[in-house]
Protein backbone atom coordinates (compact mmCIF):
# COMPACT_ATOMS: atom_id res chain seq x y z
CA UNK A 1 0.00 0.00 0.00
CA UNK A 2 1.46 3.58 -0.95
CA UNK A 3 1.01 6.29 1.42
CA UNK A 4 -0.58 9.73 -0.75
CA UNK A 5 -0.05 12.46 1.86
CA UNK A 6 -0.76 15.12 -0.32
CA UNK A 7 -4.12 13.86 -1.45
CA UNK A 8 -6.72 16.78 -1.57
CA UNK A 9 -9.37 15.77 1.11
CA UNK A 10 -12.85 17.10 1.70
CA UNK A 11 -13.43 18.18 5.31
CA UNK A 12 -17.11 16.40 5.53
CA UNK A 13 -15.35 13.37 5.53
CA UNK A 14 -12.33 11.97 8.28
CA UNK A 15 -10.75 8.56 8.87
CA UNK A 16 -11.42 8.06 12.07
CA UNK A 17 -9.52 5.32 14.94
CA UNK A 18 -11.68 4.84 18.37
CA UNK A 19 -9.04 3.59 21.07
CA UNK A 20 -10.10 2.57 24.24
CA UNK A 21 -10.00 -0.47 26.62
CA UNK A 22 -12.62 -2.15 28.05
CA UNK A 23 -15.72 -2.99 25.91
CA UNK A 24 -18.03 -2.94 28.45
CA UNK A 25 -20.30 -0.21 29.96
CA UNK A 26 -21.04 3.35 29.57
CA UNK A 27 -18.58 4.21 27.29
CA UNK A 28 -18.34 0.81 25.64
CA UNK A 29 -22.09 1.80 24.17
CA UNK A 30 -20.72 5.93 23.66
CA UNK A 31 -18.01 4.35 21.05
CA UNK A 32 -20.33 1.84 19.56
CA UNK A 33 -23.06 4.72 18.98
CA UNK A 34 -20.58 7.01 17.46
CA UNK A 35 -19.22 4.65 15.70
CA UNK A 36 -22.70 3.90 14.00
CA UNK A 37 -23.74 7.72 13.33
CA UNK A 38 -20.03 8.45 11.64
CA UNK A 39 -20.36 5.25 9.58
CA UNK A 40 -24.09 6.71 8.70
CA UNK A 41 -22.74 9.68 7.48
CA UNK A 42 -19.74 8.65 5.26
CA UNK A 43 -17.44 8.51 7.63
CA UNK A 44 -13.67 5.88 7.64
CA UNK A 45 -14.20 4.61 11.42
CA UNK A 46 -12.24 1.89 12.80
CA UNK A 47 -11.87 0.79 16.83
CA UNK A 48 -8.30 -0.17 18.59
CA UNK A 49 -9.79 -1.73 22.42
CA UNK A 50 -8.66 -4.34 24.77
CA UNK A 51 -8.40 -8.18 23.70
CA UNK A 52 -8.95 -9.28 27.14
CA UNK A 53 -11.95 -7.99 28.50
CA UNK A 54 -15.76 -7.86 27.32
CA UNK A 55 -16.28 -11.34 27.57
CA UNK A 56 -18.75 -12.88 24.70
CA UNK A 57 -21.44 -9.72 25.16
CA UNK A 58 -18.77 -7.68 24.21
CA UNK A 59 -17.43 -10.09 21.27
CA UNK A 60 -21.00 -10.23 20.03
CA UNK A 61 -21.26 -6.59 19.83
CA UNK A 62 -17.93 -5.98 18.32
CA UNK A 63 -18.69 -8.05 15.56
CA UNK A 64 -22.18 -7.08 14.84
CA UNK A 65 -20.63 -3.41 14.33
CA UNK A 66 -17.53 -4.92 12.24
CA UNK A 67 -19.36 -4.16 8.82
CA UNK A 68 -19.53 -0.67 9.38
CA UNK A 69 -15.78 -0.42 10.71
CA UNK A 70 -14.32 0.44 7.26
CA UNK A 71 -10.88 1.00 8.83
CA UNK A 72 -11.22 -2.30 10.86
CA UNK A 73 -11.14 -3.62 14.57
CA UNK A 74 -7.87 -4.50 16.31
CA UNK A 75 -8.01 -5.92 19.62
CA UNK A 76 -4.83 -6.07 21.57
CA UNK A 77 -4.00 -6.90 25.34
CA UNK A 78 -4.14 -3.22 27.49
CA UNK A 79 -3.94 -3.19 31.42
CA UNK A 80 -6.44 -1.34 33.37
CA UNK A 81 -3.15 0.30 35.33
CA UNK A 82 -0.02 1.97 34.32
CA UNK A 83 2.12 -0.92 32.69
CA UNK A 84 5.48 -1.64 31.25
CA UNK A 85 3.62 -3.48 28.29
CA UNK A 86 1.94 -0.18 27.74
CA UNK A 87 5.06 0.52 25.43
CA UNK A 88 3.98 -2.11 23.11
CA UNK A 89 0.35 -1.29 23.37
CA UNK A 90 1.41 2.63 22.24
CA UNK A 91 3.74 1.19 19.49
CA UNK A 92 0.62 -0.86 18.15
CA UNK A 93 -1.44 1.83 17.99
CA UNK A 94 0.96 4.13 16.43
CA UNK A 95 1.38 2.00 13.71
CA UNK A 96 -2.23 0.95 13.22
CA UNK A 97 -3.06 4.85 12.88
CA UNK A 98 -0.23 5.68 10.17
CA UNK A 99 -1.51 2.22 8.30
CA UNK A 100 -5.05 3.56 8.17
CA UNK A 101 -3.91 6.91 7.33
CA UNK A 102 -6.39 8.16 10.18
CA UNK A 103 -7.35 11.73 10.09
CA UNK A 104 -8.64 11.99 14.16
CA UNK A 105 -7.57 9.39 16.54
CA UNK A 106 -10.19 9.53 19.60
CA UNK A 107 -9.11 8.42 23.04
CA UNK A 108 -12.04 7.32 25.27
CA UNK A 109 -11.44 7.03 28.91
CA UNK A 110 -7.87 7.63 31.11
CA UNK A 111 -5.73 4.83 28.99
CA UNK A 112 -7.75 4.88 25.65
CA UNK A 113 -6.95 8.80 26.17
CA UNK A 114 -2.97 8.03 26.62
CA UNK A 115 -2.47 5.90 23.61
CA UNK A 116 -4.37 8.20 21.48
CA UNK A 117 -2.39 11.22 22.37
CA UNK A 118 1.12 9.95 22.87
CA UNK A 119 1.13 7.92 19.31
CA UNK A 120 3.76 8.79 16.92
CA UNK A 121 4.52 8.86 13.29
CA UNK A 122 0.65 10.23 12.84
CA UNK A 123 -0.38 13.86 11.67
CA UNK A 124 -3.96 12.79 13.15
CA UNK A 125 -5.85 15.10 15.56
CA UNK A 126 -6.32 14.27 19.52
CA UNK A 127 -9.41 14.31 20.72
CA UNK A 128 -10.08 13.21 24.00
CA UNK A 129 -13.21 12.02 25.75
CA UNK A 130 -12.05 11.06 29.53
CA UNK A 131 -15.87 9.47 30.25
CA UNK A 132 -14.76 10.39 33.91
CA UNK A 133 -11.98 7.95 33.79
CA UNK A 134 -8.63 9.57 36.33
CA UNK A 135 -11.05 12.66 37.27
CA UNK A 136 -13.23 10.44 39.72
CA UNK A 137 -10.45 10.07 42.09
CA UNK A 138 -10.62 11.91 45.13
CA UNK A 139 -9.09 15.19 45.27
CA UNK A 140 -6.38 15.30 47.74
CA UNK A 141 -5.12 11.42 47.22
CA UNK A 142 -1.86 10.90 45.81
CA UNK A 143 -3.02 9.00 42.94
CA UNK A 144 -5.33 11.62 41.96
CA UNK A 145 -2.36 14.26 42.08
CA UNK A 146 -0.58 11.96 40.15
CA UNK A 147 -3.13 11.26 37.28
CA UNK A 148 -4.08 14.88 37.02
CA UNK A 149 -0.30 15.35 36.93
CA UNK A 150 -0.29 13.26 33.98
CA UNK A 151 -3.09 14.56 32.43
CA UNK A 152 -1.32 18.62 32.50
CA UNK A 153 1.02 16.55 30.19
CA UNK A 154 -1.17 15.15 27.75
CA UNK A 155 -3.37 18.46 27.66
CA UNK A 156 -0.36 19.84 25.56
CA UNK A 157 -0.50 17.00 22.48
CA UNK A 158 -4.67 17.54 22.91
CA UNK A 159 -6.17 18.97 20.06
CA UNK A 160 -9.90 18.64 21.22
CA UNK A 161 -11.86 18.10 24.53
CA UNK A 162 -14.63 16.09 24.16
CA UNK A 163 -16.39 16.20 27.42
CA UNK A 164 -19.43 14.19 28.28
CA UNK A 165 -20.26 16.57 30.85
CA UNK A 166 -20.05 19.80 32.88
CA UNK A 167 -18.86 18.07 35.79
CA UNK A 168 -16.00 16.56 34.30
CA UNK A 169 -15.25 19.56 32.17
CA UNK A 170 -15.17 20.93 35.84
CA UNK A 171 -12.95 19.12 37.34
CA UNK A 172 -10.51 19.64 34.37
CA UNK A 173 -10.65 23.20 34.82
CA UNK A 174 -10.01 23.16 38.47
CA UNK A 175 -7.24 20.22 38.78
CA UNK A 176 -5.81 20.39 35.09
CA UNK A 177 -6.12 23.94 34.05
CA UNK A 178 -7.66 26.42 31.56
CA UNK A 179 -6.15 25.23 27.61
CA UNK A 180 -6.26 27.19 24.74
CA UNK A 181 -7.31 24.05 22.82
CA UNK A 182 -11.09 22.97 20.99
CA UNK A 183 -13.36 22.26 24.35
CA UNK A 184 -17.30 21.21 23.67
CA UNK A 185 -19.51 19.35 26.03
CA UNK A 186 -20.68 16.26 24.33
CA UNK A 187 -23.55 14.82 26.46
CA UNK A 188 -24.73 11.25 25.72
CA UNK A 189 -27.30 10.51 23.42
CA UNK A 190 -30.73 8.44 23.66
CA UNK A 191 -32.07 6.86 20.82
CA UNK A 192 -35.44 7.38 19.88
CA UNK A 193 -36.99 3.92 20.50
CA UNK A 194 -35.30 4.15 24.14
CA UNK A 195 -38.30 6.51 25.23
CA UNK A 196 -40.99 3.66 24.07
CA UNK A 197 -42.90 2.41 27.65
CA UNK A 198 -41.15 -0.90 28.65
CA UNK A 199 -43.35 -4.03 28.86
CA UNK A 200 -43.37 -4.83 32.84
CA UNK A 201 -42.69 -8.24 33.21
CA UNK A 202 -44.58 -10.64 35.66
CA UNK A 203 -43.99 -10.24 39.73
CA UNK A 204 -41.21 -7.58 39.71
CA UNK A 205 -38.41 -7.02 42.05
CA UNK A 206 -38.61 -4.02 44.00
CA UNK A 207 -35.65 -2.83 43.51
CA UNK A 208 -33.00 -2.94 40.75
CA UNK A 209 -29.02 -2.09 40.24
CA UNK A 210 -27.47 -2.01 37.03
CA UNK A 211 -23.98 -1.89 36.75
CA UNK A 212 -20.47 -2.53 37.89
CA UNK A 213 -20.32 -4.55 40.69
CA UNK A 214 -17.54 -2.91 42.97
CA UNK A 215 -17.64 -0.76 45.74
CA UNK A 216 -17.49 2.48 44.10
CA UNK A 217 -20.59 2.11 42.98
CA UNK A 218 -21.73 2.48 46.38
CA UNK A 219 -23.25 -0.94 46.48
CA UNK A 220 -22.30 -1.53 50.49
CA UNK A 221 -24.68 1.21 51.11
CA UNK A 222 -27.47 0.13 49.17
CA UNK A 223 -27.18 -3.26 50.92
CA UNK A 224 -27.31 -1.46 54.38
CA UNK A 225 -30.44 0.91 53.20
CA UNK A 226 -32.22 -2.39 52.06
CA UNK A 227 -31.52 -3.54 55.45
CA UNK A 228 -33.20 -0.55 56.87
CA UNK A 229 -36.35 -0.89 54.82
CA UNK A 230 -36.55 -4.22 55.47
CA UNK A 231 -36.17 -3.08 59.24
CA UNK A 232 -39.41 -1.45 58.73
CA UNK A 233 -41.38 -4.33 57.87
CA UNK A 234 -40.91 -4.11 54.03
CA UNK A 235 -40.03 -7.55 52.31
CA UNK A 236 -38.55 -5.19 49.73
CA UNK A 237 -36.34 -7.79 46.86
CA UNK A 238 -33.23 -6.43 45.26
CA UNK A 239 -31.92 -7.43 41.74
CA UNK A 240 -28.03 -6.84 40.81
CA UNK A 241 -27.34 -7.19 37.47
CA UNK A 242 -23.48 -6.99 35.97
CA UNK A 243 -20.47 -8.36 37.08
CA UNK A 244 -16.91 -6.59 38.77
CA UNK A 245 -14.07 -7.36 40.84
CA UNK A 246 -16.20 -7.53 44.08
CA UNK A 247 -18.66 -9.45 43.12
CA UNK A 248 -17.24 -11.95 45.60
CA UNK A 249 -17.55 -9.62 48.28
CA UNK A 250 -21.02 -8.24 47.47
CA UNK A 251 -22.15 -11.90 48.07
CA UNK A 252 -20.45 -12.50 51.03
CA UNK A 253 -21.78 -8.90 52.54
CA UNK A 254 -25.34 -9.63 51.36
CA UNK A 255 -24.70 -13.12 53.64
CA UNK A 256 -23.49 -11.71 56.40
CA UNK A 257 -26.29 -9.06 56.60
CA UNK A 258 -28.63 -11.98 56.51
CA UNK A 259 -30.31 -10.67 52.92
CA UNK A 260 -29.59 -14.02 51.38
CA UNK A 261 -33.26 -14.35 50.81
CA UNK A 262 -33.82 -10.53 49.75
CA UNK A 263 -30.84 -9.99 47.20
CA UNK A 264 -30.25 -11.87 43.22
CA UNK A 265 -27.47 -11.67 41.20
CA UNK A 266 -27.45 -12.12 37.33
CA UNK A 267 -24.90 -11.16 34.49
CA UNK A 268 -25.00 -8.31 31.78
CA UNK A 269 -27.55 -8.54 29.95
CA UNK A 270 -29.90 -5.92 27.34
CA UNK A 271 -31.08 -3.50 29.66
CA UNK A 272 -34.32 -2.68 28.85
CA UNK A 273 -35.58 -6.32 29.36
CA UNK A 274 -33.71 -5.90 32.63
CA UNK A 275 -35.78 -2.73 33.40
CA UNK A 276 -38.75 -4.22 32.80
CA UNK A 277 -37.80 -6.63 35.74
CA UNK A 278 -38.02 -4.15 38.29
CA UNK A 279 -40.30 -1.22 39.47
CA UNK A 280 -37.36 1.17 41.00
CA UNK A 281 -34.03 1.29 39.46
CA UNK A 282 -31.29 2.26 42.33
CA UNK A 283 -27.82 4.42 41.30
CA UNK A 284 -25.75 4.73 44.52
CA UNK A 285 -22.73 5.44 43.51
CA UNK A 286 -20.12 7.29 44.93
CA UNK A 287 -18.78 9.03 41.29
CA UNK A 288 -20.08 9.07 37.76
CA UNK A 289 -19.50 10.78 34.62
CA UNK A 290 -22.92 11.03 33.30
CA UNK A 291 -24.00 7.15 33.67
CA UNK A 292 -26.08 6.11 30.48
CA UNK A 293 -27.82 3.58 32.83
CA UNK A 294 -29.47 6.80 34.33
CA UNK A 295 -30.63 8.08 30.24
CA UNK A 296 -31.63 5.33 29.92
CA UNK A 297 -34.12 4.74 33.32
CA UNK A 298 -35.31 8.27 32.61
CA UNK A 299 -36.11 8.13 29.11
CA UNK A 300 -38.20 4.82 29.55
CA UNK A 301 -39.92 7.00 32.34
CA UNK A 302 -38.72 4.46 35.05
CA UNK A 303 -38.84 5.10 38.19
CA UNK A 304 -35.58 5.56 39.99
CA UNK A 305 -33.44 6.88 42.98
CA UNK A 306 -29.65 8.13 41.99
CA UNK A 307 -27.19 9.75 44.34
CA UNK A 308 -25.92 13.62 43.83
CA UNK A 309 -22.28 12.87 42.29
CA UNK A 310 -20.90 13.49 38.96
CA UNK A 311 -22.97 14.61 35.96
CA UNK A 312 -26.37 12.78 37.27
CA UNK A 313 -27.71 16.23 38.46
CA UNK A 314 -27.19 17.57 34.58
CA UNK A 315 -29.20 14.65 33.57
CA UNK A 316 -32.19 15.32 35.70
CA UNK A 317 -32.08 19.20 35.68
CA UNK A 318 -35.21 20.79 37.00
CA UNK A 319 -35.54 17.62 39.17
CA UNK A 320 -32.08 17.67 40.25
CA UNK A 321 -33.70 17.97 43.85
CA UNK A 322 -34.22 14.48 43.93
CA UNK A 323 -31.62 13.47 44.05
CA UNK A 324 -29.85 11.90 47.31
CA UNK A 325 -26.41 12.17 49.22
CA UNK A 326 -24.05 9.31 48.69
CA UNK A 327 -22.47 7.10 51.18
CA UNK A 328 -25.59 7.92 53.08
CA UNK A 329 -27.85 4.51 53.78
CA UNK A 330 -30.61 6.30 55.63
CA UNK A 331 -30.87 9.16 52.79
CA UNK A 332 -30.74 6.21 49.98
CA UNK A 333 -33.51 4.41 51.91
CA UNK A 334 -35.59 7.53 52.16
CA UNK A 335 -35.25 8.54 48.80
CA UNK A 336 -36.72 4.63 47.87
CA UNK A 337 -39.22 5.02 50.67
CA UNK A 338 -40.62 8.24 49.11
CA UNK A 339 -41.13 6.57 45.57
CA UNK A 340 -42.51 3.51 47.70
CA UNK A 341 -45.25 5.88 48.93
CA UNK A 342 -45.91 7.83 46.41
CA UNK A 343 -49.55 7.87 44.71
CA UNK A 344 -49.76 6.24 41.44
CA UNK A 345 -50.38 9.18 39.78
CA UNK A 346 -47.81 11.57 41.27
CA UNK A 347 -45.24 9.12 40.33
CA UNK A 348 -46.00 8.56 37.05
CA UNK A 349 -46.41 12.15 36.41
CA UNK A 350 -42.85 12.95 37.70
CA UNK A 351 -41.18 9.99 35.67
CA UNK A 352 -42.72 11.31 32.87
CA UNK A 353 -41.67 15.21 33.05
CA UNK A 354 -37.96 13.90 33.54
CA UNK A 355 -37.99 11.60 30.52
CA UNK A 356 -40.36 14.62 28.05
CA UNK A 357 -37.07 16.59 29.49
CA UNK A 358 -33.88 14.02 28.01
CA UNK A 359 -35.73 13.76 24.83
CA UNK A 360 -35.25 17.54 24.27
CA UNK A 361 -32.19 17.66 25.94
CA UNK A 362 -30.29 14.21 25.49
CA UNK A 363 -30.54 13.44 21.25
CA UNK A 364 -27.88 10.55 20.22
CA UNK A 365 -28.14 12.84 16.44
CA UNK A 366 -27.22 16.04 18.24
CA UNK A 367 -24.00 13.66 20.26
CA UNK A 368 -22.72 12.40 16.59
CA UNK A 369 -22.87 16.22 14.90
CA UNK A 370 -21.28 17.77 18.25
CA UNK A 371 -18.49 15.60 17.83
CA UNK A 372 -17.34 16.14 13.86
CA UNK A 373 -18.27 19.53 14.99
CA UNK A 374 -15.36 19.39 17.29
CA UNK A 375 -13.00 17.78 15.30
CA UNK A 376 -13.84 20.30 12.13
CA UNK A 377 -13.08 22.73 14.83
CA UNK A 378 -9.76 21.08 15.91
CA UNK A 379 -8.85 21.08 12.52
CA UNK A 380 -9.54 24.56 11.50
CA UNK A 381 -7.61 25.32 14.79
CA UNK A 382 -4.47 23.41 13.82
CA UNK A 383 -4.43 25.55 10.39
CA UNK A 384 -4.67 28.75 12.42
CA UNK A 385 -1.40 27.78 14.25
CA UNK A 386 0.30 26.66 11.23
CA UNK A 387 2.66 29.35 9.08
CA UNK A 388 0.47 31.06 6.82
CA UNK A 389 1.39 30.05 3.47
CA UNK A 390 2.19 26.30 4.39
CA UNK A 391 0.44 23.41 3.23
CA UNK A 392 -1.87 21.90 5.42
CA UNK A 393 -1.43 17.70 5.35
CA UNK A 394 -4.00 16.43 7.69
CA UNK A 395 -3.60 12.65 7.59
CA UNK A 396 -2.50 10.01 4.96
CA UNK A 397 -4.62 7.42 2.88
CA UNK A 398 -3.76 4.45 1.71
CA UNK A 399 -4.88 2.97 -2.02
Amino acid sequence: MVAKSNEARTPQRYRILHIFRAPVGGLFRHVMDLARLQAAAGHAVGIICDSTTGGERGERALADLLPSLELGLLRIPMRRNPHRSDWSCLRTVSGRAVAVGADVLHGHGAKGGVYARLAMGSRAIRAYTPHGGSYNYRPGTPLHRLYMGAEAVLARRTDAFLFESEYVAGRHRTFVGGSERVTRIVHNGIAEHEFMPLERAEDPFDLLYVGELREAKGLPYLLEALVQLRAEGRALRLLMVGSGPDADILRANVDRLGLAGSVSFEPPQAIRTVLARGRILVVPSLAESLPYVVLEAAAAAQPLVATRVGGIPEIFGDAAGDLVPSQDPAALAAGIRRVLDDAPEVLDARVRALSASLRQRFSLDRMGSEVISGYAAAFHARTGRRAVGAPEIVGTRTA
